[in-house]
């Protein structure tokens, strides 16, 4: 089924009558355009898999399903634009938001108005600790989950390493920075330099400075790619190489074209490779046969569709209370990243996360 994608005032004037209505409608919200473009590409993905694969076996309950996909630019004022959009087009269910900065207030929006949001990247805790809606999941893991497996891989091999703790001050980037600086003093290991960069701009070479200055020989970077990739692609330059660590946003592609070689050896955390399992085997070569990259937040997305279609099935509604009951009370759900079984706030019990490390432009996994 196609996809559409369309302005509230466009969706509002079609009326969507005749045989659309034999359609159900989902929203797809992501940064199709901005720094963190790549992401989005890789949610649209996802779903656009996930609504082809599920539409060729009858779809949901006898209707087909069709995605209204928006953009949010990874911003919190243009994500509740879209999450109105989006209510107004009439969506049961929404696959997103990314950026943690976005899901949070527009899941307000959703709760308020009804309608079932699962976000397949935004790990702040708060998405889901402070929604007070049963209406709220997703099927990533959470910063004080991935932040404490990157502290102790620090404290297991850079003990004596002197340490810089960097976020760019958003809600992703200082919630995984807070993280990891917490489980360090935890563990005992101080962070020498601390401090919040500005998103977006495009010389860092005072911060450089002041780290070469402190002698520092590891930082940590909570922030996305862009940014992060331009930091070390800087610091190179100015003779400055310590070893990179950063988080889930550090998985893109696009990380390399910025930073280049300057980002070989960066090593993050991001969860095991669903694209390697055997539960993802199908639906990795229909997208490699179309020429899309499975790896990343593609997977994500593609479950959070999938496990709303199932639970939908077995509520034999789509109503999103009912649908949202059926998702906490059912389970282990099988989907493409593997069984998912989900808490009372609508997070993945037992999620995990595993260390990655850049080489020659690919992410290659260390420890799972």
């Amino acid at each position: 089924m196609r996809k559409i994608l369309l302005s509230a005032v466009a969706v509002a004037a079609l009326g969507y009558t005749g045989a659309a209505q034999a359609q159900t409608k989902i929203g797809v919200a992501g940064p199709l355009t901005g720094s963190n473009a790549a992401f989005g590409v890789q949610l649209q993905s996802g779903a656009d898999q996930a609504v082809a694969d599920i539409n060729a076996k009858g779809g949901v309950l006898g209707k087909q399903i069709t995605d209204v996909v928006q953009d949010d630019a990874c911003d919190p004022k243009q994500a509740v634009t879209v999450a109105n959009q989006l209510v107004e087009a009439g969506v049961v269910f929404v696959d997103g938001h990314f950026c943690s900065a976005s899901s949070i207030p527009a899941s307000k929006v959703y709760a308020d108005n009804g309608i079932l949001e699962m976000s397949p990247a935004s790990t702040n805790p708060k998405f889901t600790d402070d929604s007070g809606s049963n209406l709220i999941f997703r099927d990533c893991g959470r910063d004080d989950q991935q932040g404490k497996v990157a502290a102790d891989y620090i404290a297991k091999y850079f003990k004596t390493a002197k340490i810089a703790v960097l976020d760019d001050n958003s809600t992703y980037g200082k919630g995984i920075g807070d993280q990891v600086r917490m489980n360090l003093k935890k563990l005992g290991i101080p962070d020498a330099y601390d401090t919040s960069y500005t998103a977006g701009d495009k010389d860092y070479s005072a911060l450089i400075s002041r780290m070469k200055q402190a002698g520092i020989t590891l930082v940590y970077i909570g922030g996305y790619y862009a940014d992060a990739g331009l930091i070390m692609r800087q610091g190179q330059a100015q003779g400055f190489t310590p070893q990179y660590f950063g988080e889930d946003a550090m998985q893109a592609s696009a990380l390399w074209q910025v930073a280049g070689p300057a980002a070989q050896g960066m090593l993050f955390t991001f969860p095991p490779p669903a694209e390697k399992g055997s539960a993802a085997a199908k639906v990795v070569a229909e997208l490699v046969a179309k020429k899309e990259d499975p790896t990343g937040y593609v997977l994500y997305s593609y479950a959070t569709i999938q496990l709303w279609a199932e639970a939908a099935k077995k509520a034999h509604s789509i109503k999103p209370a009912r649908v949202a009951r059926e998702l906490r009370a059912g389970g282990p759900w099988p989907t493409v990243l593997g069984p998912i079984k989900f808490d009372s706030k609508g997070d993945v019990i037992n999620a995990a996360y595993a260390i990655y490390k850049w080489d020659n432009g690919n992410p290659d996994l260390l420890v799972p």
